[in-house]
């Protein structure tokens, strides 16, 4: 039987691990990014020329990290489950408007789901693929810490439930090919380490319902931490 009071604390577990790096790897980069975005001992006006050069340039990069995904019910006081692990992982662009705001678009492939109780006793899960679009405003509130908001298209690519009883467990694989789409609010935050590294953290949560003919009507809602890689 699937053992969610186990399962509760690998995903601490796992975060306490994360949270750790990230504050290493902040301690170790904060130097770095304090000349890079200032440089060391330059008057004032190179220290802003040095900032303002690089953000009206066009940047790459590359983004992965971890999912706690879990559902909401906008009608229902009531309803409640369980939160999964899963991953997102994907491309990030950085397009600069007017200082100090750029634009964000993003292409992710991102895992949600939630799980819960059967009626009979046992459990399951329930975890679904998607691509994101994430199309965000990014504040630049001052040098290495950024602001993100705005919506996000996910289209449902697949879905695998998960069913555990005494006995068994058995899964059923759903392929949706994209075909459901659902829009979703996005908000967060971004640390810049150093010119290439920064991480991310971002709460996300569906606009639409989803109405499962299993689970009734519930929204997606995830928590996201990861860091990102700037490739150009």
């Amino acid at each position: 039987m699937f053992n969610f009071t186990l399962y509760t604390y690998k995903i601490i577990y796992v975060m306490k691990k994360i949270l750790f790096m990230a504050i290493c790897l902040f301690a170790a980069g904060s130097v770095s990014a304090q000349q890079y975005y200032y440089g060391p001992r330059h008057p004032r006006h190179q220290q802003q020329k040095r900032s303002s050069d690089d953000f009206y340039k066009v940047k790459v990069g590359i983004t992965g990290g971890l999912n706690l995904a879990n559902t909401v019910d906008a009608y229902n006081s009531y309803y409640s489950t369980g939160t999964i692990a899963g991953f997102n992982a994907g491309l990030y662009f950085d397009v600069p408007l007017a200082y100090p705001v750029s634009f964000e678009p993003e292409v992710l492939y991102s895992q949600k789901g939630f799980s819960g109780q059967l009626s009979d006793g046992g459990n399951f899960t329930s975890r679904s693929g998607y691509i994101d679009v994430p199309l965000l405003a990014k504040f630049h509130v001052v040098p290495g810490f950024n602001f993100l908001i705005g919506p996000q298209v996910s289209f449902l690519t697949n879905t695998t439930n998960t069913y555990h009883d005494v006995d068994e467990t058995t899964q059923d694989h759903i392929n949706y090919n994209g075909s459901n789409t659902f829009l979703d609010g996005v908000v967060g935050v971004s640390f810049d380490i150093n010119p290439v590294v920064e991480l991310r953290a971002r709460y996300t949560i569906d606009l639409t319902s989803n109405d499962s003919y299993y689970y009734g009507d519930y929204r997606n809602q995830v928590f996201q931490i990861g860091i990102g890689f700037r490739i150009q």
